[in-house]
């Protein structure tokens, strides 16, 4: 039996990804089977993706359900006052893009971006059928597959065609548990949250025992070489990250919240040959039901803060033109105020995309509102994976989109 075959055996994989390794003692969720054990050896996996054009995509989860009307205000829309007469931000308050549109007053981040062309505001996306669960919803955006059960991630899936012979580290998500994004068939990503706790998690006296994966020689047994392969490789990658991070620093503020964006620069400083980071804004922040507008500024500030910080990050490392990074939330908020001075669960919402490649602006079709949906909320214009498919095909090179997201969905002409 080959690697292959062992990443198609449920017993083996899928019940390792299930249990969190909890049988190796492995403290972050996640590794990789082969990863480099210096960093000197990530140029030669990388020259090994025959396919890789250098490109690398970052997506930003924006937890909770972001209110997309509060965060770019259609302030020349008099239907939004209408909608929100006490919620709703007066132009004088916004930080004017356009004769149509303002930023949230806290996005100055943002507003840097966008004037500088590196930033693009796709209006209207969600999907067909909408669910107003947080857990459904996001799992429709995970998978890229609405009320299907699809069992991989879209980033996963991606992972899976770009680099079908699943090089070391391709995929890391930064976070305190894997998210279905990222799970998939060939890959076993990198999961961490604090880099100096990613280690194999034991009592003291164990320690210098963990540390170290005999070698067994030439092991038949498939199911054991698998276990020693995940275990070496998570002593390994482990490694790995605590050793870019403490060669990390930086003098750019990147705010009061980093939203992991430092550990995804410091991975890419120090040559980590991973593609496709996760990184998300936990805890379902954004579910703004009651009081909203001083919470959502700042919630919006720390975003635009750590984003901005992220892209000037980069350029001082000489990386800004290889790295682009996609923002959405699992759904927008219902368009009239409700008694509580917060919004509701609704449908389409706003998604960014940022970038030095980028060819800034508005894209997609913007949603009426005056001609609701059902439930008092934004018809969607723009289908979310339009947006997936512009990172696959128009960011990472990929020819054929369509394959990952089980259907054709118009790449938007977004980049430069």
């Amino acid at each position: 039996m080959n690697t292959h075959d062992l990443f198609r055996n449920t017993i083996g994989r899928r019940r390792f990804l299930r249990t969190g390794m909890a049988g190796l003692g492995i403290g972050a969720m996640g590794t990789t089977l082969r990863a480099p054990s210096l960093f000197g050896n990530a140029a030669e996996s990388l020259a090994a993706q025959d396919a890789d054009n250098g490109r690398i995509l970052v997506v930003l989860e924006l937890s909770g359900g972001n209110d997309g009307l509060n965060t770019v205000v259609p302030y020349a829309d008099d239907a939004y006052y209408r909608h929100r007469p006490n919620i709703g931000l007066p132009a004088s308050e916004l930080r004017i893009l356009d004769d149509h549109f303002g930023l949230n007053r806290g996005m100055t981040g943002f507003e840097r971006l966008y004037k500088d062309g590196k930033m693009a505001i796709v209006h209207g996306c969600g999907y067909d059928n909408p669910s107003f669960s947080h857990f459904t919803s996001m799992a429709y955006w995970h998978t890229a597959a609405p009320n299907s059960g699809e069992e991989y991630g879209w980033v996963g899936r991606l992972a899976d065609a770009a680099a079908p012979e699943a090089p070391p580290n391709y995929i890391v998500n930064i976070d305190s548990r894997q998210s279905l994004a990222v799970r998939s068939r060939r890959h076993v990503p990198v999961v961490f949250d604090d880099p100096n706790k990613f280690m194999r998690e034991s009592f003291f006296e164990e320690m210098d025992f963990f540390r170290v994966v005999p070698d067994s020689g030439r092991v038949e047994n498939p199911s054991r070489r698998y276990l020693l392969d995940i275990a070496r490789s998570a002593n390994e990658a482990s490694a790995l990250v605590r050793q870019a991070w403490e060669g990390y620093s930086s003098p750019i503020d990147y705010g009061i919240a980093g939203l992991d964006l430092p550990k995804v620069a410091a991975l890419i400083d120090a040559g980590l040959p991973t593609r496709l980071y996760y990184v998300s804004y936990r805890n379902n922040a954004f579910d703004t039901h009651v009081f909203q507008n001083d919470l959502h500024q700042r919630l919006l500030t720390y975003t635009a803060d750590a984003v901005s910080a992220f892209m000037q990050d980069l350029e001082r490392i000489g990386r800004a033109d290889d790295v682009a990074v996609m923002i959405f939330s699992e759904f927008g908020r219902r368009v009239p105020e409700n008694v509580s001075l917060g919004t509701d669960h609704g449908t389409a919402n706003v998604m960014f995309v940022v970038g030095n490649g980028v060819a800034g602006g508005h894209y997609g079709r913007i949603p009426s509102l005056s001609a609701l949906a059902e439930g008092d909320n934004l018809e969607h214009t723009t289908d979310f994976r339009q947006v997936y498919a512009t990172m696959i095909e128009g960011w990472l090179g990929h020819p054929d989109s369509a394959q990952l997201l089980n259907g054709r969905f118009e790449a938007l002409d977004l980049f430069a």
